[in-house]
């Protein structure tokens, strides 16, 4: 028992580690002695647990992956109705993103550089999309939303949330003129204004 509990400490650790070097430096610039040296451990007994970068990259790909997509997707579950779902979805997507700035860019970054080996892993992963598009469409036979192609309003949703973050240094630059203050500012007043938006966009009013 002593020592299931202490592989298992080891491999959280390695994953923790892993994950801070692979969002710093992506697969192609991280190392294993690296990711080693993070962990507190020696190189030797990283390649016991894991004999491959790439199979590393990967458990922590699924990791970082799962802790956005499955979870904020039951914030479309629930009694409440549809907009106010859309409000809670924007704001605990931004919340989550302000929190993991790194972390977008990180999976943008190493869709760009090696497209199939991610689509590999992220379906193997088997996220089902399906229940939010049911919930849109039923929206849209009650007539409370327009005709929208879900997978379209999601994407919209995703977009204008994960742009301010993705393109920081621009934006603060060019709109903000360097401000981190005005930054943090606009963040914050996204958290409703991208619901606003979105809602107004789609809502059928009499």
């Amino acid at each position: 028992m002593v020592n299931r509990m202490t592989e298992k400490n080891t491999e959280e650790k390695i994953v923790r580690a892993a994950e801070k070097v692979f969002i710093e430096k992506g697969l192609a610039g991280a190392r294993m002695q690296e990711i080693a040296d993070e962990a507190g451990i020696n190189k030797a007994l990283l390649h016991y647990y894991y004999r491959s970068k790439e199979k590393l990259f990967g458990i922590v790909f699924q990791t970082v992956f799962k802790g956005f997509v499955p979870n904020l997707l039951k914030l479309f579950e629930g009694p409440e109705d549809f907009f106010t779902k859309i409000e809670r979805f924007v704001f605990v997507y931004l919340n989550l993103l302000e929190k993991n700035p790194n972390i977008p860019g990180f999976i943008i970054h190493e869709i760009g550089n090696n497209p199939e080996r991610l689509v590999s892993i992220i379906r193997a992963m088997d996220i089902n999309l399906q229940p939010v598009f049911d919930i849109i469409e039923d929206e849209i036979e009650k007539k409370t939303i327009k005709q929208i192609d879900p997978s379209e309003l999601i994407i919209n949703i995703l977009a204008l949330s994960i742009f301010p973050i993705v393109a920081k240094p621009l934006v603060q630059t060019i709109v903000f003129k360097g401000s981190e203050k005005d930054y943090k500012e606009m963040l914050e007043k996204r958290k409703t204004a991208i619901a606003r938006f979105v809602i107004s966009a789609i809502k059928i009013t009499d």
